[in-house]
């Protein structure tokens, strides 16, 4: 394994995470018909945490949703022959309100179109935004983040790692070089 390099650390992580809950408010201009919606696994758990920031800072509940997206990627037969389903679950309307789709990592834009995907299934929102922890290009679709904790430069051949305390006993994020 490749040595890799600290991108952000616990504290930084709450920052950005703070941060980006406060963008969202103020683009939003408060909670009325907001909604927040998590990739699972790291996207599901980063929705919550800005859920917990924004229901502090505007002392109501913000309605929380987990989204798999598994069945709806354009390389499921590259995933294996029994890919692994958590489940989705959104436990109420998206008709007519502001979605905020949440993800780790926006890469290729291609697990972000099957989120839309699925999204759409459920109903037809007012507006879909998309939230990420960290943004490191190489786009092959058009599909760009309308919040952004980080910006990374990072060449094919790095990959960056988030880590969630739910999921990994820490968090931060790491960026490694990999043999090609």
């Amino acid at each position: 394994m490749t040595a890799r390099r600290t991108v952000l650390e616990q504290r930084e992580m709450h920052w950005v995470v703070t941060r980006l809950s406060h963008e969202i408010l103020e683009r939003n201009r408060g909670i009325r018909d907001l909604v927040v919606v998590g990739i699972r696994t790291r996207g599901a758990h980063l929705a919550a945490r800005i859920v917990r920031e924004i229901e502090a800072i505007e002392g109501h509940r913000v309605p929380l949703g987990i989204l798999d997206i598994t069945l709806y990627r354009d390389d499921l037969q590259d995933v294996g022959p029994q890919p692994v389903i958590r489940g989705t679950d959104i436990p109420f309307d998206i008709e007519e309100k502001v979605v905020v789709l949440v993800d780790d990592v926006l890469y290729t834009g291609r697990t972000v179109r099957a989120a839309l995907d699925e999204i759409i299934d459920f109903g037809r929102p007012k507006r879909i935004w998309l939230a990420v922890l960290i943004d490191r290009g190489h786009r092959e679709l058009p599909i760009a983040a309308d919040f952004v904790g980080e910006r990374l430069q990072t060449a094919e051949n790095e990959v960056v790692e988030v880590m969630v305390t739910e999921e990994d006993g820490e968090d931060s994020v790491y960026m490694r070089e990999i043999a090609k």
